[in-house]
């Protein structure tokens, strides 16, 4: 009785410890991550130019569109150690005294993994997992149950740059083992209609024009998620980013007060109205999310107790660790939400920043792109099937949000320039109504199937040669032509019972 009242008592003691010490913003751990070093004293962590340098190139590597896969390919190459290798060399980390096969064999796991720290923003963050009170093991927990504090050491990665980062990674989605070439606007342009993403057509007609479709318009079957296509060529997109960020640049310049204040009042106006129900909702959420944790302590309590069959526990406990995950979610968006929109009116000094770090916008950039645009919405264009029409596109910026600055667009006909332009309207519109008769009475439809076969054929021509070109240079594959990994042997061992 003396050993266990002794053992339990210890215990407790060394939960305290251990809770007062994160609770104070000091490091729980006695091993650093990649990028720092201990101090003489092991108190506080110490910048570590070498692998830093590493660190902010996969951060500008990501926003500059590059992949997990193709980011660790790309230091193997260069021959640079892995992080556990490099801190080896210090007296650090936990694979001191093991073999290391490649000590350059970067992968994509451990760039995601840099890709995701908070400590490299100068922050502490504890209590990243806790133990369960069912198998008494640590589990990682939700991010929104963590503790951080605050600039307690040296930051190597700016806060926008994290951001855009994380943001980056949630968005993007390219090929299984990540040799697809992600396109300027890829995770950054959306139907306007339907919320889809969309995709990237890097040939049309055979030619090299790369157009963005709506993902859910070609689901099976299509039209029904989504009824149009969207489509709008990416060249037309990347010149309104760079016209509507020149006029911004000009007008902030010449009156910094008026645009902060125009800034400001556009967000109000987004933002009010929505940021009202997602408080209410937040409020909420959090409420269910506290009932949920007493719920299930409590069914945990009755079954250990005889009082829930195990069937009957085994049920509700599914259920309300599945309704406590999408809570989690929602919570963190919410709060995410919520958040921004409270230091959305210091913003507009920040996005001045970002645009006097740039001379011009004439070659927007894919890092440029991550860096100012948070999201396109694109919606159908006003006459289908005509080249020259027009298309709603609109551009949400990084802490401005949707934002036009006065008189953007605004140009003024001379009534000759007004008159043809109705003239070569009433044509459009004669040429559609023809259209129109044609495919009623099937005349197109016999049209387009006696020239289709030599139509396809001369289509297929030119997109055999763009392909050919492209896996020349090395930026397109076939499915088929990857390497495949070698089966792997399982050996399943069974133990006879007497």
């Amino acid at each position: 009785m003396f050993y266990e009242f002794y053992a339990r008592d210890t215990s407790r003691k060394i939960k305290s410890v251990f809770k007062a010490k994160g609770m104070s913003g000091k490091h729980m751990t006695g091993t650093v991550i990649y990028g720092y070093l201990w101090d003489e004293k092991r108190e506080n962590w110490l910048v570590d130019d070498e692998a830093t340098a590493v660190v902010r190139r996969i951060f500008a590597l990501t926003l500059e569109g590059y992949g997990p896969y193709q980011i660790a390919r790309q230091l193997s190459r260069e021959k640079i150690e892995i992080p556990s290798v490099h801190l080896a060399h210090y007296g650090e980390g936990v694979n001191q005294n093991k073999a290391i096969k490649d000590p350059c064999g970067w992968s994509s796991s451990t760039v995601v993994n840099i890709l995701k720290k908070r400590e490299y923003l100068g922050h502490t963050v504890n209590f990243k997992t806790k133990k369960h009170f069912k198998d008494k093991k640590s589990h990682y927990v939700d991010e929104s149950e963590w503790t951080i504090f605050e600039n307690t050491h040296e930051a190597i990665i700016d806060q926008e740059t994290f951001d855009n980062v994380q943001r980056i990674r949630s968005n993007v989605k390219r090929y299984p083992d990540g040799w697809g070439e992600a396109a300027p606007l890829t995770g950054l342009i959306y139907c306007a209609d339907c919320g889809g993403k969309m995709y990237v057509h890097r040939t049309y007609n055979g030619k090299r024009t790369p157009q963005y479709t709506c993902a859910q318009y070609s689901k099976v079957p299509v039209g029904t998620l989504c009824q149009t296509q969207h489509r709008i060529a990416e060249s037309s997109v990347l010149s309104l980013i760079s016209d509507t960020l020149h006029a911004i640049a000009d007008y902030a310049r010449n009156d910094r007060a008026e645009f902060i204040r125009t800034v400001q009042e556009a967000q109000v106006n987004q933002q009010d109205s929505d940021i009202k129900k997602k408080k209410k909702r937040l409020a909420v959420a959090q409420k269910r999310a506290g009932e949920l944790e007493r719920l299930m302590c409590k069914i945990y309590e009755d079954n250990a107790l005889g009082r829930l069959p195990d069937t009957r526990y085994a049920a509700l406990d599914a259920q309300y660790a599945k309704e406590q995950d999408a809570l989690a979610r929602e919570i963190t968006e919410l709060e995410k939400s919520v958040t921004s929109y409270d230091q959305g009116r210091k913003s507009a000094e920040k996005f001045i920043a970002l645009i006097d770090k740039y001379q011009g916008f004439d070659t927007m950039t894919i890092t440029m792109l991550n860096e100012f645009v948070k999201k396109i919405l694109v919606h159908e264009r006003d006459r289908k099937g005509s080249q020259d029409t027009t298309q709603d596109v609109e551009i949400y910026f990084n802490f401005i949000g949707k934002y036009i600055p006065p008189h953007f667009g605004e140009v003024t006909l001379t009534p000759e320039e007004q008159e043809a332009l109705r003239k070569k309207e009433e044509r459009k519109d004669k040429l559609h109504q023809a259209y129109l008769r044609r495919k009623a009475s099937g005349a197109q439809k016999r049209y387009e199937d006696k020239i289709r076969a030599a139509k396809k054929a001369e289509m297929d021509a030119r997109k055999a040669a763009i392909r050919a070109e492209d896996m020349a240079a090395g930026v397109y594959t076939h499915a088929g032509d990857l390497p495949r990994p070698e089966p792997q042997r399982v050996t399943v061992q069974t133990r006879a019972s007497v």
